[in-house]
């Protein structure tokens, strides 16, 4: 645990990018990133389906496969720990550190609305015990996330989940600065925030002291986006301006992938 956890130096953040299969954590990886992050919308998309849908096995099947790609250490996004006791959270968190995961999260967001603060810290703890010195636990404050323009909630939910003994605190929701700058200032622990489009840069949070910057499932639908106007233009226009695209993706994975320069894909 104590080698993921050194790589969280606030103000030096720690860039985790979120890959959501192997080969996109191979890719990344040769990109020189230090560690990695899950996503479960992401991963969720390669079954072809929304964000939440995913099982616990499928989620900490994908989480494997991320981990067995590459030697770097890999936290996973287990949502609100699959259950809603204590005992299934903690389990969850077990199961994380059998897949060889150096860290994960769990949130208090229960599909449709917040766990209550107690509760929510109680489940924080029985992951805190579970992780014990072998993972990296990462508690979520989702309010924010889902619309719910509560600061002082977001704020007071960290303190009880950094007094509970989470080793980094995530609260995904939030965008201005000044409220990032107020969590940091407010908790004990490392703090990781997510890169939101319109957000603060990567040198704006680290002046605030973040500790840790993920991207959630944005490289993933980017991924798709690319994917989607590549086919409207084949269906609509007969060309192939996508072939840009095409070419730094077939470079970077012969490079990450070790494939001989001659070694074309066919189909």
């Amino acid at each position: 645990m104590t080698g993921f956890l050194d790589l969280h130096r606030p103000g030096d953040p720690l860039l985790c990018p979120n890959p959501w299969d192997a080969g996109s954590a191979r890719i990344l990886a040769a990109l020189g990133y230090q560690a990695l992050a899950t996503t479960s919308s992401g991963a969720a998309a390669t079954l072809g389906r929304l964000d939440g849908s995913a099982t616990r096995d499928e989620a900490l099947a994908a989480a494997r496969a991320i981990v067995t790609a590459t030697g770097l250490p890999v936290t996973a996004d287990l949502e609100d720990g699959y259950g809603p006791t204590d005992a299934d959270v903690a389990e969850t968190v077990r199961r994380a550190i059998d897949a060889g995961l150096a860290g994960c999260s769990v949130e208090d967001w229960k599909g449709d609305t917040v766990y209550d603060l107690d509760t929510a810290t109680a489940r924080v703890a029985a992951a805190v015990e579970a992780a014990g010195d072998d993972i990296v636990l990462t508690a979520r404050a989702d309010n924010a996330f889902h619309g719910v323009e509560d600061f002082a909630d977001t704020l007071a939910r960290m303190q009880a989940f950094d007094r509970a003994g989470a080793h980094v605190l995530y609260a995904p929701g939030l965008e201005r600065l000044e409220d990032i700058r107020a969590l940091v200032a407010g908790v004990s622990k490392p703090v990781n925030v997510l890169m939101r489009p319109g957000g603060p840069t990567v040198a704006e949070l680290a002046g605030a002291g973040v500790a840790r910057i993920t991207v959630g499932g944005s490289f993933a639908f980017a991924a798709l986006g690319a994917l989607v106007e590549a086919a409207e233009e084949l269906r609509e226009h007969g060309t192939t301006g996508y072939s840009r695209l095409s070419a730094i993706g077939l470079r970077a994975a012969r490079e990450a992938f070790a494939e001989p320069e001659d070694n074309a894909p066919e189909g």
